[in-house]
């Protein structure tokens, strides 16, 4: 490829970066079309040695968040799924302890990430945090992606006789945001003692 041509697309790569906000992670996915695949990632090969971006894994890139005295800070776990989720055209959903720091049910941020999908089981090493990709049934992707999906997932983690009384409001603020109908229709597969205690919780909202 003229030379010409591959800075042109190292620019437009340049500028479709700077158009989403710091902590963005991208494969070369993203820029499909702009170039051929191996002009893609030379433009992102540049981008990283110049510092614009960071390599995170094979095939994955941040548009790091900075700090004035920290410099790089971590990547978000989330979005580092996103794009994985995207790249491979798959369906994620937090679990496990995960899934229970997102709903400020723990404080305790994991170092092992559990995201169940439709996928390949897989792991991925970013800094310090292990991400785990692991497969799971179409019915327990029913609600991927939706709060309800987030509280069933933390549920199971968490188990039926060990929820405090802070949980269980925390627990029912999350649950009013659901309306009855989407709540039974997303709780038909799910175990029965869960069942019992999304509805009773979702019923005394008011009590």
């Amino acid at each position: 490829m003229p030379k010409n041509n591959s800075k042109a697309i190292e620019t437009i790569i340049k500028n479709r970066i700077y158009g989403h906000t710091r902590g963005w992670c991208m494969t070369p996915k993203n820029f499909r079309g702009l170039g051929t695949e191996g002009s893609v990632r030379l433009a992102l090969y540049r981008l990283t040695k110049a510092g614009m971006i960071r390599r995170l894994a094979q095939g994955l890139y941040e548009y790091p968040r900075t700090h004035e005295k920290l410099g790089f800070l971590p990547p978000s776990v989330d979005k580092v799924a996103q794009a994985i989720s995207e790249r491979d055209n798959i369906k994620i959903q937090p679990s496990g302890a995960y899934a229970a720091n997102l709903l400020g049910l723990s404080d305790q941020v994991p170092s092992r990430v559990v995201f169940i999908t439709d996928g390949p089981s897989k792991k991925i090493k970013i800094g310090k945090t292990e991400i785990v990709f692991k497969k799971t049934t179409a019915k327990n992707m029913a609600n991927a992606g939706t709060l309800l999906g987030l509280i069933l997932q933390a549920l199971k983690y968490m188990g039926k006789d060990h929820l405090t009384k802070s949980e269980t409001q925390k627990l029912k603020k999350h649950l009013l945001a659901i309306d009855e109908k989407s709540l039974n229709r997303g709780i038909r597969h799910a175990p029965a003692w869960i069942r019992k205690v999304t509805i009773e919780l979702r019923g005394n909202m008011n009590g």
